[in-house]
């Protein structure tokens, strides 16, 4: 499905460009010499279409590199939040592990005996004998 999207999208973009290109065939002449414009000495005579395209690639490149640039409190934020994350975890894992060894260690009661805080032949709140 993403595909068949991608190609109704691509497929009349294409058409609309090889359009473009076709009916703006002539040329221009791009000066960037501000003080002599009938013969600049920085320029390039281009077709239309050229110089249209290539501008339009310029401008998503500018607004890209603008966003971009824009939006560097929301990266650092969130690697900092990573990091914290990180850190959550690892000591979660270790007080896992401390856990886990100190059920380990703990001492187990001696069959035999009597369960801490009940002597011997005393009842407990149940009424039963221990």
């Amino acid at each position: 499905m993403r595909k068949f999207l991608t190609a109704l999208v691509v497929i009349p973009v294409a058409i609309l460009f090889i359009v473009f290109a076709v009916a703006n065939r002539h040329l221009v002449t791009v000066s960037f010499d501000p003080f002599n414009s009938a013969d600049p000495s920085i320029g390039a005579t281009l077709p239309l279409f050229v110089v249209l395209i290539v501008v339009a690639i310029l401008g998503v490149i500018a607004g890209g590199t603008a966003t971009w640039i824009r939006q560097r409190h929301w990266r650092r934020a969130a690697r900092q939040h990573e990091a914290d994350a990180r850190r959550a975890r690892s000591e979660l894992a270790d007080l896992r592990a401390e856990m886990a060894t100190a059920r380990a260690t703990t001492q187990r009661p001696v069959p035999g005996l009597p369960a801490p805080g009940y002597a011997a032949g005393e009842r407990d709140k149940a009424g039963a004998t221990l």
